[in-house]
């Protein structure tokens, strides 16, 4: 699979069709990502004693990694994923604006 983890998409196909996010989670056997704010399901909470009154939670639901392209903030454009070799690195670009990708990563 061509996105990764920390990888800013848009989703080009579905109900959340044009929306811009970070990715969360990547599934390689499914071919699904989850990817911030899109696909909202809400799950029932039942009450337990750390939560006592249970309620209703929304979270992300992964969507098929077919759906999603990869976007480029500067540009404004969102194209597929590529590769190119420079020296003895083998890196990733954006083919519409050919720049090198680079995953925003955030330090826990």
């Amino acid at each position: 699979m061509k996105i990764r983890k920390g990888d800013r998409v848009m989703v080009i196909a579905g109900k959340d069709k044009g929306v811009t996010g970070e990715v969360l989670a990547t599934f390689e056997a499914k071919n699904q990502v989850v990817v911030e704010g899109v696909n909202i399901r809400k799950k029932a909470l039942r009450p337990t004693q750390l939560n006592p009154d249970g309620g209703i939670q929304s979270q992300e639901a992964p969507i098929d990694a077919s759906n999603v392209m990869l976007y480029d903030a500067k540009a404004k454009k969102a194209g597929r994923v590529g590769y190119v070799v420079n020296g003895d690195k083998k890196v990733r670009i954006n083919k519409k604006t050919g720049k090198e990708i680079k995953a925003d990563k955030k330090k826990k």
